[in-house]
């Protein structure tokens, strides 16, 4: 278990830490949060019929797990030495699944300010990584997990259907702040609360940016409340979190009086007291998003 690290038991510090994988020679990373356990490789079952990416499943403590060949997944090379491979056995969207990758180094403890986001320079690679992070004259990127996921089982994404369950909805002029780094849930989002009746948003691909508008907001004298009344914000954007982002909103006077609401894939019982540490008054965790549209509503209508 990796949840037990110090800096997980602080809220809003702004800082992560990530454990590096390689695939051949390319260095990769992933929040530590997400992080299970790692484990030598174990025996696969084959799963007929089963999506490209996955080798099959294995049974670890009397679960049984899928398993993702993250090089294929990346349209990578093999490993040259199997038997020194790892499986990267992680948490998230309520989801237990296992990455199979060519090594693990080490963890290194980072700032959000310092992952760049990705130019389209990655030759293919760019849409699955979420951010790079410059490292000993190297480079190390943040491979974007749920999108692997969610390719493999779209079922796994933001479901719109749920939406039309909630039955006719009025139109709604309330104003919504929403703090997000990935384009594809930026456009899935958008969507679905336009459905919802919430057509006035305003998208922000990280945290930084979101809290210098709400701001500026201030800073021209307006009263926050009549300019936006609602933030939604994921947990992991370069730059600046989600966390960090709530407890800026929060200790901010002139801004403290809006609701903030974490949507993230990173919502577990484990860690929802960093939460409600910073502040935020409600955490729903991706992809339920029938479940975040009746939360904005508490809060707004």
């Amino acid at each position: 278990m990796y949840h037990d690290k110090g800096i997980l038991l602080e809220s809003g510090t702004n800082e992560l830490e990530i454990v590096e994988f390689g695939i051949g020679d390319i260095r990769f990373g992933i929040n530590v949060i997400k992080v299970r356990e790692i484990i030598n490789p174990v025996s696969i079952t084959a799963v007929p019929n089963a999506h490209d990416y996955i080798e099959g499943i294995i049974e670890l403590r009397g679960e049984v797990l899928p398993i993702v060949d993250v090089a294929k997944a990346l349209k990578l090379s093999p490993s040259e030495t199997p038997d020194k491979d790892k499986f990267i056995v992680t948490e998230f969207n309520k989801q237990k699944i296992v990455f199979h990758v060519h090594h693990v180094t080490q963890i290194h403890r980072i700032s959000w300010k310092e992952i760049e986001k990705p130019s389209d320079l990655y030759q293919g690679l760019e849409t699955q990584i979420t951010g790079v992070v410059k490292m000993n004259g190297e480079m190390l990127l943040l491979l974007d997990f749920e999108k692997l996921v969610t390719d493999v089982n779209p079922d796994t994404g933001i479901d719109q259907s749920k939406i039309k369950r909630l039955g006719q909805r009025e139109r709604s002029n309330k104003k919504i702040v929403i703090a997000e780094d990935s384009p594809l849930l930026r456009k899935m989002i958008s969507d679905t609360l336009e459905a919802a009746g919430y057509a006035y948003t305003e998208f922000f691909e990280n945290g930084q940016d979101a809290l210098e508008y709400l701001v500026s907001i201030a800073d021209q004298g307006q009263s926050i409340e009549d300019e936006v009344q609602l933030v939604i914000t994921d947990i992991e954007m370069p730059q600046m979190d989600g966390h960090h982002l709530t407890k800026k909103i929060k200790e901010d006077s002139r801004l403290s009086i809006l609701p903030v609401i974490i949507f993230s894939s990173l919502i577990t019982e484990d860690l929802r007291h960093k939460g409600k540490m910073v502040g935020a008054q409600g955490q729903v965790s991706k992809p339920e998003i029938g479940e975040l549209v009746q939360m904005i509503d508490e809060f707004i209508l």
